[in-house]
């Protein structure tokens, strides 16, 4: 038996709405020779399962075993030729796309004119959304069937074109350099995190001042500044320059509003860069700028003219959760935050297909993180526990070792201690197998091996030398990451104060506050 989510067939059917489905129907419908025909029995009998099963396909006698694969693919083929007609999925892309291959149809039919004029049309277009890739090939089509079609402009046209097709490649050029460092930055993010030492930094400064292009500002369009941007998110995100790091996304975000038409152009670029504009206000605690940043987000994506598809559905969810919780976080409001947790599972569940595995570790991360705060352990460590077991989570090795960390903090807090010992030497070699055994991991983990040494009498002291060890660290270039994912000191202050911990983070928000 295949896997739900390994067949693409089966994912596909399910992920179909059902308008989608009635259409699916009409199209394959309109030759009365479909009617039967066994690709639609197949996607009947898919859209009734509940798991991918071939041995029921099989039993079901639609099709033999050698057959099988054919028809499938001939299936998933028709699907998709009927999406690309929904009026839905009409986006701008779409839309440029078919007016090339109108055009390449009436070339090859020799009516040279008539593809010109579609040409022509077909180019401002996508010039004007920016869209220049496609621009490009258009323009090479149009140098291909002006030497077929000879008109007395052909030296003007010639050289108009050239100039074109030159202006176009060069933005392309940049466009390509600049995404290409953008993606290489993500790719480092997603698999180690922040910068950890002096040797890290210089090579990622190194890397990224070789490999930014050369470029104009006032020359660049929409797209070539929004690689831009984005390549210098990603750079000072993983210097851990937060300040610098918030003035690039807000770039990136003020871009899209000073270029409205572009918002529904371009969703998905759209809520990333809100993502992480509140990711960037979140480390330099701007609380209010923070609140009204989600706002704005929600009003946005609740707003009729913004673009709805699975995708942006997902990503909105995904987005606007998570930094649900990062507000709760920033003021110490644990307790009112608890209410996300279902709707979180929920959507989880609903965007599973979407979703990567990273993200949803993430997630889980954020919801243990919450519980802590709120003084539940025990559900804290059962969140942790999704991570730690997680044997597929590939990406973000500084998510896992974050967790094992706080893992032992909240066994500690619940008084399940029973076992620590054994936890404190697994978290230590993974600590080290990861090398990432920084100086606040060490002292938090001398410091719960030798708990059970310490009279009760003398923990509020043994408290007061790890808080004094650990403060010097909150402002240091690569320590201070800890705390990004953990407020250890607050945690230190609560039990040094006698305070949830809840209520120490309100206080200092509201020192902040501003």
């Amino acid at each position: 038996m295949t896997n739900a989510h390994k067949d693409a067939l089966f994912v596909l059917v399910k992920s179909l709405s059902k308008s989608e489905k009635r259409q699916f129907k009409l199209y394959v419908g309109r030759l009365g020779v479909n009617t039967d025909a066994k690709f639609l029995a197949l996607f009947n009998l898919l859209d009734k399962m509940r798991k991918y099963d071939e041995k029921q396909i099989l039993d079901s006698g639609i099709v033999k075993k050698s057959q099988l694969s054919n028809l499938k693919a001939h299936l998933y083929k028709q699907i998709l030729v009927s999406l690309r007609l929904n009026p839905v999925n009409q986006n701008v892309r779409i839309q440029i796309r078919e007016q090339l291959d109108f055009a390449t149809i009436l070339y090859q039919k020799g009516l040279y004119k008539q593809s010109l004029k579609i040409l022509e049309k077909a180019k401002s277009f996508a010039i004007e959304n920016e869209e220049k890739n496609v621009a490009y090939e258009i323009v090479e089509l149009e140098k291909v069937i002006e030497t077929q079609y000879i008109t007395r402009s052909i030296p003007d046209r010639a050289d108009e074109l050239a100039v074109e097709a030159k202006e176009l490649s060069e933005q392309n050029v940049i466009t390509s350099k600049l995404s290409n460092l953008s993606l290489q930055l993500y790719g480092m993010m997603l698999k180690v995190g922040y910068v950890r030492s002096d040797e890290d930094l210089q090579k990622v400064k190194t890397y990224f001042e070789e490999h930014l292009p050369k470029y104009d500002i006032e020359k660049l369009g929409f797209r070539e500044k929004l690689w831009l941007y984005k390549a210098h998110l990603w750079y000072n995100l993983l210097i851990q320059d937060f300040l610098s790091a918030y003035k690039y996304a807000s770039k990136w975000v003020d871009l899209f509003y000073e270029n409205e038409h572009m918002i529904p152009l371009n969703p998905v670029f759209f809520l990333k860069g809100n993502h992480y504009l509140l990711e960037s206000l979140f480390f330099v605690k701007y609380a209010s700028q923070f609140r009204e940043t989600l706002e704005r987000l929600e009003e946005q994506v609740k707003d009729p003219k913004f673009p709805k598809n699975d995708n942006i559905s997902s990503l909105a969810f995904l987005y606007i959760n998570t930094n649900k919780l990062n507000l709760h976080f920033l003021e110490g409001t644990f307790d009112k935050g608890i209410y996300l947790v279902n709707i979180i599972e929920y959507g989880i569940k609903k965007h599973r297909q979407q979703i990567d595995e990273h993200h949803i570790m993430l997630l889980y991360y954020k919801i243990a993180c919450l519980y802590f705060g709120n003084g539940d352990n025990k559900n804290c460590i059962a969140y942790l526990k999704k991570i730690i077991s997680n044997k597929k989570l590939k990406m973000r090795e500084d998510l896992m070792c974050f967790a094992r960390v706080l893992s032992l903090v909240a066994h500690y807090e619940a008084g399940m201690d029973y076992h620590l010992e054994v936890q404190l030497k697994s978290t230590y070699k993974f600590l080290l197998k990861m090398n990432d055994l920084h100086e606040v991991q060490k002292e938090m983990i001398k410091f719960l091996r030798n708990l059970g040494d310490i009279y009760p009498t003398d923990l509020k002291g043994e408290f007061q030398k790890l808080y004094n060890e650990l403060k010097k660290y909150e402002n240091h270039p690569y320590e201070k990451r800890a705390f990004l994912y953990l407020d250890i000191l607050s945690w230190l202050e609560s039990h040094l104060q006698n305070k949830p911990v809840s209520e120490i983070i309100r206080e200092k928000a509201l020192a902040l506050t501003r």
